[in-house]
């Protein structure tokens, strides 16, 4: 049943059709997550003809074939973990920023390795690990404070040896994951909410409570507590690049899952 998923579906799509409007004044952390996965692409010496461009606020890929949350011109709309592709269609699939919220992340993962050729490439970014930390601490702390108790206001975050492991699982080879650690800083805590809903990245939990307004105050001044000597403060944000080779021939056996331990970078190299 829809109420037993981790995400709402539904209003994951609508926040990602409200964002587009004013998505260009919050598009920071897409752009560095696109920026990567283009330049991390351009490290394997073979054109990629048939591209897959997989969720995400915006494209990535140009001449991509385009599959996102909201309707967009040429685009095909659907979720990521029910894609409407035929088998082996492309030989490059990316994907900056769509895989954070999908209720059946395998199934997302067997979907895109089912869609790649043989020796086809996944290519993907997304936020996960210690993310969204310093708010995380300043809404428990300050409902644990006012109500007595807490509940769960922001979404669980994927680890990168989670993710190396779920791609060992869906069948990919080589799998691998990289974290690149990024700082912002806020001068309150409604200008990081602002900037999470410009991005379409607001809770989608099925089982969200809405904010109180007293605990809501009392999480800014939490937020305001850990404040650096100018008044702003620092938030951190894990950017997981994770990359998988569909089986083909002549490659190496898959490893365990888990078990991937090569950058990124390095494991891009060896196919070169």
């Amino acid at each position: 049943m829809a109420d037993d998923l981790p995400f709402d579906s539904a209003l994951r799509r609508r926040r990602h059709a409200r964002a587009l409007a004013g998505f260009d004044r919050a598009a920071f952390l897409h752009e560095m997550m696109a920026d990567e996965l283009r330049a991390r692409a351009a490290m394997v010496a073979r054109p990629f003809t048939d591209v897959l461009d997989l969720g995400g606020p915006r494209p990535v890929w140009p001449g991509a074939v385009r599959c996102a949350l909201a309707p967009e011109p040429g685009g095909v709309v659907a979720d990521e973990d029910h894609l409407p592709f035929a088998d082996a269609s492309f030989d490059l699939v990316v994907s900056a920023g769509g895989l954070a919220t999908v209720n059946d992340l395998p199934g997302a993962l067997a979907g895109i390795r089912r869609v790649l050729r043989p020796d086809g490439l996944f290519l993907a970014a997304f936020a996960g690990g210690m993310s969204l930390v310093e708010l995380r601490a300043a809404l428990l702390t300050a409902e644990a404070a006012v109500t007595g108790g807490a509940g769960t206001h922001t979404a669980p975050m994927v680890e990168a040896s989670a993710a190396a492991g779920l791609l060992g699982r869906a069948g990919f080879v080589m799998p691998v994951a990289d974290v690149e650690r990024v700082t912002l800083r806020y001068a309150s805590l409604f200008g990081l909410f602002d900037d999470l809903a410009a991005m379409g990245a607001r809770s989608v939990l099925n089982r969200r409570r809405p904010l109180r307004r007293d605990v809501l105050a009392a999480a800014a001044g939490e937020f305001a507590a850990m404040a650096d000597d100018d008044g702003k403060t620092r938030v951190t944000v894990e950017m997981l690049f994770v990359a998988g080779w569909s089986p083909g021939p002549n490659q190496p056996s898959p490893k365990a899952p888990g078990s991937a331990t090569t950058s990124l970078a390095d494991a891009l190299k060896s196919r070169v």
